[in-house]
């Protein structure tokens, strides 16, 4: 299976978030896939400070990025990515897994 990666403004941002808001050091965003939303499947982004034994730890610079195991069967070869534009900037996964998506673009589908 492909490996999931960070890009360096993503891995910027989370940095930065983390200084900002004045998380553990060893704080990281957990990227999580859900079941639910109108394609099937979602993304969950939330920084956590609790790794679980099996967690997958992505490490990039000062970032670190963790993945639960059944997530990272859906998240094989996707990349983390943080956008900025005029209507808001947000952290967004390009996913050669995802087959389709709602009109809204917050879910996905496998198929």
């Amino acid at each position: 299976m492909d490996k999931f990666s960070v890009t360096d403004r993503a891995a910027a941002r989370i940095a930065e978030i983390v200084a900002e808001t004045r998380q553990p050091p060893d704080a990281a965003l957990r990227v999580a896939v859900l079941a639910g939303g109108c394609s099937g499947f979602q993304y969950r982004f939330e920084f956590d400070g609790h790794l679980q034994p099996d967690d997958l730890i992505i490490q990039h610079g000062d970032a670190r990025v963790v993945v639960d195991p059944v997530s990272m069967d859906l998240l094989g070869g996707a990349e983390l990515d943080y956008t900025e534009a005029l209507m808001g900037s947000h952290f967004a996964v390009r996913n050669p897994n995802a087959k389709s998506a709602c009109g809204c673009g917050t879910s996905f589908s496998v198929d």
